[in-house]
């Protein structure tokens, strides 16, 4: 029997599937997804993302068998499950998308490499996003993922009983987290798995959010509607980007002349979407950039002042800063948090605090359900500033709860002790004198925490710390290459309307759009 396996990952659909679609092309085929302990016994894993996979599995074995096959989900290793499967019944080829992950994933995909080698087994992978391999330049990186998003998206394969398999596999039941050295915690408000959930969040985007998108993303108020919420099913590959950049230019081809602000908010997302895989080239083109500075210039920078007191009153929300806090809240409750957010509780990790974006990395990594490792880690590096290339932003907690929270909503949402403060007293709660605590039933230090460290001077320490370091010569010297491999490139206008970018500055919004 001559047969072929299809290896899902993180391309959880049948939807637009190349690597489905070409082995049934070629005859018989397996489909499995295999749960690695080691994968999801790294610090980036959470329950909450293995919990969206198992249910977008649960979905994707339902959408198999109503086409006549299977999904075996398997557990170990992967090239020891591929091995134990070539034992009992020899495969000629493997077919999957290409997947840049953590560290780990990488050195997984080696040796599965290397093990078809001595096999003679193909393994063929097809790009998941308009991210290349091996990728020789820059320069004309945005022609390949133009290419990408443009050609058009595969139907479901015609498939039935014949076109898979039979093979004696004991069903084995997924591992409960805890097996997996997983915790149990799982955002009790979390957006759910699966395609079909998916597509109603696109559909509702497209169709009425997306009005919302200019100018309403950066508040925390407006941004969980503003925002598109497809970035885990994106993460995850219950749609594909291309069918959401098409979908997308169908809906603003669609609209009348009128509706001007919903186009603009439309070609703002195509942007986004662009920028998502110009973040994970980067990761791609570097995997060392999820664990080491991105310009090694900034070894030392922050690495050797670990202060655990700082990141326990950061992971905690008691910082002081009542955004701050707020949004670590929101994290735990819900799994998701607008990008200016994220910026801003990077920015004060990095900052005030003095914290090494490493660990701060695989603390948030678990709190974003939509977890990206090409798109987290490199935004991690430009909002701590050690990439060398990037003009650092520093977030003052208090001026962007001025800018985006000023009726202390969001805040008052989240921290219930801030439902009391007064209005005045919204934005440094800390200030307000004892016998306004005690007017308003507070204890500060109680109820509400002071602030970890004087916001001013830790700052104007930190700022003067790395800009030191910045005008050293040799620093300043080493970011052309960093420029040359990674840099956005200035380009034509191409058919998605996204503007001109320079390699000097790069967008502020991408690790979720």
């Amino acid at each position: 029997m001559s047969y072929s396996i299809v290896w899902f990952k993180r391309d959880l659909r049948i939807h637009d599937h190349l690597a489905l679609h070409t082995a049934a092309a070629h005859g018989q085929v397996l489909c499995i997804y295999v749960i690695e302990p080691r994968i999801w016994g790294h610090a980036d894993a959470a329950n909450q993302h293995y919990q969206f996979v198992l249910e977008s599995l649960r979905e994707l074995y339902t959408a198999l068998r109503q086409s006549g096959g299977q999904l075996h989900v398997l557990t170990g290793d992967v090239p020891k499950v591929f091995q134990q499967l070539y034992a009992a019944l020899p495969f000629h080829s493997i077919y999957s998308h290409e997947e840049t992950g953590n560290a780990l994933t990488y050195q997984r995909d080696l040796a599965l490499g290397r093990w078809c080698r001595q096999q003679q087994v193909t393994w063929q992978e097809f790009p998941q996003f308009g991210v290349v391999r091996r990728l020789a330049s820059r320069n004309a990186w945005h022609t390949h993922w133009d290419a990408h998003v443009q050609q058009p998206c595969l139907p479901v394969p015609l498939l039935n009983s014949e076109s898979f398999v039979t093979f004696p596999l004991d069903q084995q039941r997924p591992p409960a987290p805890l097996e997996l050295g997983l915790q149990l915690i799982d955002p009790p408000r979390r957006q759910s798995g699966g395609r079909a959930a998916g597509v109603a969040v696109l559909e509702s985007f497209l169709s009425d959010r997306s009005n919302q998108y200019r100018g309403g993303i950066s508040s925390p108020l407006s941004a969980p509607t503003a925002c598109s919420r497809l970035s885990p099913y994106l993460a995850y590959g219950c749609l594909s980007l291309r069918e959401i950049v098409q979908a997308t230019l169908k809906q603003s081809a669609q609209l009348p002349v009128t509706a001007s602000r919903q186009k603009q908010g439309l070609s703002a997302f195509i942007s986004r979407l662009y920028w998502h895989c110009h973040f994970i080239q980067k990761l791609e083109s570097e995997p060392e950039l999820e664990y080491r500075n991105l310009h090694r210039g900034y070894d030392g920078l922050r690495e050797h002042d670990w202060n655990p007191d700082h990141f326990a009153a950061l992971t905690t929300a008691r910082t002081g800063w009542p955004l701050v806090d707020a949004c670590v809240v929101m994290l735990r409750e819900t799994g998701w948090l607008n990008f200016r957010m994220r910026a801003m509780l990077v920015s004060v990790a990095a900052y005030p605090l003095w914290l090494d974006w490493r660990p701060v990395g695989h603390w948030l990594a678990r709190q974003f359900l939509d977890y990206e490792p090409g798109i987290h880690w490199s935004q991690m590096q430009m909002q701590s500033g050690t990439t060398g290339i990037n003009i650092p932003r520093i977030y003052n907690p208090i001026k962007q709860a001025m800018d985006h929270d000023p009726q202390g909503r969001f805040v008052r949402h989240w921290l219930p002790a801030m439902r009391r403060v007064p209005d005045s007293w919204l934005f440094e709660p800390w200030r307000m004198p004892p016998e306004m605590q005690a007017n308003c039933g507070i204890t500060v230090g109680e109820d509400i925490p002071m602030p970890v460290v004087d916001l001013e001077q830790a700052t104007r320490a930190a700022k003067a710390r790395l800009f030191a370091l910045r005008g050293q010569p040799a620093v300043k010297s080493a970011k052309a290459a960093i420029v040359e491999k990674h840099g956005s490139r200035k380009k034509s206008q191409p058919h998605s309307k996204r503007k001109q970018t320079s390699t000097k500055k790069s967008p502020q919004l991408s690790w979720e759009f």
